[in-house]
């Protein structure tokens, strides 16, 4: 049990990070082994200490040993274990050796479960291609268990591509389980302390008393829920900032009479709007005859939009189901007043529907799923990509798991406090991914351009595009610089058959029967990558939607959902079918039941609630490699002037717009 020092030894120290998800630690005997640069072999040296409990889950262990004056520097290193004990399983994050004289330190990354036989040999960073790897038969040997565990199938409700058993390393850690479960304690009580009896609302003014700090402040939607700038600003601010397009013609469908129009434009035609780049639109005609649990029914609307000589994005026009017909007109800010925040409900009824189904849950969450199966079954802890993209995938099956019994599955969330249900949310999802590109729709640029609003000159405060290009460039430049590190040739793309794995995977269609992919539309060269552009072009791409895209249709959620006549995602009956005039009451009667309304504010409250470290100071770090931290620490500089800039816009804007700011914006979708 000695340590190995002695007077002709050089005194080192060990640092030995054990893994902090459940059943990490060990209570077996592990040993290490160091080589140098010339193939020579140190002693093996014991991880555990007399009278000291080593190795315990998420703990770091610091160990002296000394090794041989003549050794020079460690550049690989031998890990195994014995059998011995009731928990002798072991997953080591990284082990780092520090000289006490020099201060030299050599990094081993890990990331791997120790078996007793073989034992694991790794190099220095261990980061490296496939091809290059001088230890070919452990690299295979470790995908194969991770392809036994990530085993992909389809999810039959939502057609998206899932996993058929949670893997446990992609359990919570310990205190993350007890942290998520003690909020929505926290939360839960807090709404039970309202004190609410009766089971429907009797007034606005009743909603709006029933706030209370520190859980439940008032929602942003409260003071101007009845603005009609408000209500263009949740196209550009609020939680579903992506479905704004520039109108290039009015749909054939959509009766919006030019009279009626003429006031609300500035005395434009519409024609003439349309040239000037000052209309657009949202049209959900994707929603009609969607399938919803116990048959309840969603809306299909359209909805028309003028840019003012203000520069304010207003609605004009809102037609709240398809085919034109009497019992649907179009709907005008000059029709009475609680007629028109009538039908500015029921767009934004289908609009949180659409958010919470497609933009949310489809496009982050279970899009996600695919990028962590992906990469597990098919890149080694080794591939720099791996390193690359680790970081972004913390907690994120755990969250979808916890998601989808919870809140999607049946009798849940969705089915007991949204119109559509579990069952319309799945087809939602079905429908959406139905036309979702990657290299459009999921990738920031390409979406901006094809939707007609890339330029600020033509839709102003657009903030989440303008904070978004932000973090989309900085996460590109770092990308692109750890890429160039290691694919330097065309010859090391071509002949990295992890990374082609990988491609093939993710974008390319089944090589055979019973074989299942993700199949992601618009991914390059259907399935392959050959540039290192295209590798960048993905792996930016994917890291924004884990984390910056999660963000902005995150966060939000509570200051938009939790006041329910701004944004609802529940409405009884049926929609206005006429111009009557309507009152408070009509409104009153529409909205969700109180019991509805606390689960809706504790469930986005706790959606809303960030526990997790901001982008680019990794929970878990996984890269080492001297020229792949120049990048992170050139991204994390990045990263903070991105923060001031953004503090600075926030001084001038009416509304802060915090969902992008870098210190909001966590590494992964982990709530």
């Amino acid at each position: 049990m000695g340590t190995g020092i002695s007077r002709a030894t050089t005194k080192h120290t060990l640092y030995v990070k054990t893994g902090d998800r459940f059943g990490m630690g060990t209570d077996a005997t592990v040993s290490v082994a160091f080589y140098n640069d010339k193939g020579h072999r140190s002693r093996q040296f014991k991880l555990d200490r007399i009278f000291h409990d080593d190795l315990r889950t998420g703990h770091m262990d610091k160990i002296q040993v000394g090794l041989e004056n003549s050794f020079g520097y460690p550049v690989c290193i031998e890990l195994s274990r014995n059998n011995v004990g009731l928990g002798a399983a072991w997953f080591c994050e990284f082990i780092q050796i520090v000289n006490t004289k020099t201060k030299k330190e050599h990094t081993f990354p890990v990331d791997r479960w120790v078996n007793p036989n073989p034992p694991i040999k790794l190099k220095e960073y261990d980061t490296v291609l496939p091809q290059d790897d001088e230890n070919k038969a452990q690299r295979q040997n470790e995908l194969q268990r991770k392809k036994d565990l990530y085993v992909p199938i389809i999810n039959q409700m939502t057609g998206t591509l899932t996993y058929k058993d949670l893997p446990p390393d992609e359990n919570f850690t310990i205190r993350s389980t007890f942290q998520l479960l003690a909020n929505g304690v926290k939360l839960l009580r807090e709404a039970a302390l309202l004190d609410i009896t009766l089971d429907n609302w009797t007034s606005l003014k009743e909603i709006e008393e029933i706030y209370r700090e520190p859980h439940f402040p008032v929602p942003m939607g409260v003071q101007c829920w009845r603005s009609d700038k408000e209500f263009g600003n949740q196209r550009l601010a609020g939680c579903n900032p992506a479905m704004i397009r520039r109108c290039t013609s009015i749909p054939v469908n959509f009766a919006v009479d030019e009279k009626e129009l003429e006031p609300l434009i500035e005395g434009f035609t519409i024609q003439d709007a349309i040239d000037q780049k000052r209309l657009f639109i949202i049209d959900y005609n994707f929603l009609q005859g969607l399938p919803c649990t116990e048959n309840r029914e969603i809306c299909a609307p359209l909805a028309l939009f003028f840019v003012n000589k203000e520069k304010y994005l207003m609605p004009i026009a809102i037609q709240i189901n398809q085919d034109p017909a009497p019992d649907n007109p179009v709907f005008y800010p000059t029709d009475p007043e609680y007629t028109w925040l009538m039908a500015k409900c029921y767009f934004n009824l289908a609009d949180s529907s659409v958010h919470e189904s497609a933009s949310h849950l489809g496009f982050t969450h279970l899009f996600g799923e695919s990028v962590v199966i992906a990469t597990h079954r098919y890149l080694s802890q080794s591939h720099p990509l791996f390193r690359l993209l680790a970081p972004h995938f913390l907690y994120l099956l755990a969250i979808n798991s916890k998601a989808m019994s919870d809140l999607i599955g049946e009798g849940g969330f969705a089915d007991e406090n949204m119109n559509i249900g579990r069952i319309g949310m799945a087809e939602i999802v079905k429908r959406a991914s139905a036309t979702w590109r990657l290299n459009v729709e999921g990738s920031l640029h390409a979406d901006l351009e094809e939707r007609g609003v890339s330029d600020p000159e033509v839709l102003p405060n657009y903030h989440y595009r303008d904070d978004a290009i932000l973090l989309h460039r900085a996460i590109h430049s770092y990308v692109e610089e750890v890429v160039g590190h290691h694919y330097d040739t065309p010859q090391k793309i071509s002949d990295d058959y992890e990374l082609q794995e990988w491609a093939w995977f993710l974008g390319g269609q089944p090589k055979s029967d019973g074989e299942i992919t993700a199949g992601i539309k618009g991914f390059p060269n259907g399935g392959q990558l050959k540039t290192s552009k295209e590798i960048t072009m993905v792996v930016t791409d994917l890291i924004f939607l884990l984390s910056a895209g999660h963000a902005a249709v995150n966060f939000g959620q509570y200051d938009n959902f939790g006041f329910p006549p701004a944004y609802p995602a529940w409405l009884n009956g049926k929609p206005p079918q006429d111009k009557t005039a309507l009152c408070e009451k009509d409104i009153i009667d529409k909205l969700a039941s109180k019991k509805q309304t606390l689960q809706t504010m504790s469930i986005t409250k706790l959606l809303s609630t960030r526990d997790n470290n901001p982008i680019g100071d990794f929970e878990l770090q996984y890269m080492y490699y001297p020229a792949d931290l120049e990048a992170l620490d050139r991204f994390r500089a990045e990263l903070k002037r991105i923060g001031t800039i953004i503090d600075e816009r926030n001084k001038t804007r009416e509304e802060k717009y915090l969902w992008l700011h870098p210190s909001e914006v966590p590494n992964s979708i982990s709530i």
